[in-house]
C-alpha cells in the first residue's frame, strides 16, 4: 500500500518536537521504513520527530530524518 495521510496523526507537540502515530495497515515495516515513504507529509515532519508505527508486524518507534535533497527517512529507535 502507499502512504495514507489520513493514517498519520499527532499525539503530542512541544518546543518544536512532534510525536506522531502512523497506522500502517497491511504495510510491513520494511515498506514503511523506505526512504520517502512519508514524502507526502514532508512539510509537516522535522528532524528528530518520533513516530510510533503500528501494523501487522506489531509496533515500532521511528526517528524522522530529513535529507539535504528533501528526502524523508525513518530510522528505528533502539
Amino acid at each position: 500500500m502507499a502512504f495514507a495521510i489520513r493514517n498519520l496523526s499527532v499525539l503530542a507537540y512541544a518546543n518544536g518536537f512532534t510525536l506522531w502515530h502512523y497506522k500502517a495497515g497491511k504495510d510491513p515495516f520494511s515498506h514503511v521504513q523506505t526512504v520517502n515513504f512519508f514524502a507526502d507529509a514532508a512539510d509537516m515532519l522535522s528532524d528528530g520527530d518520533m513516530m510510533m508505527v503500528s501494523g501487522l508486524d506489531g509496533g515500532r518507534v521511528l526517528s524522522v530524518v530529513t535529507g539535504t535533497g528533501g528526502e524523508i527517512a525513518t530510522n528505528p529507535v533502539l
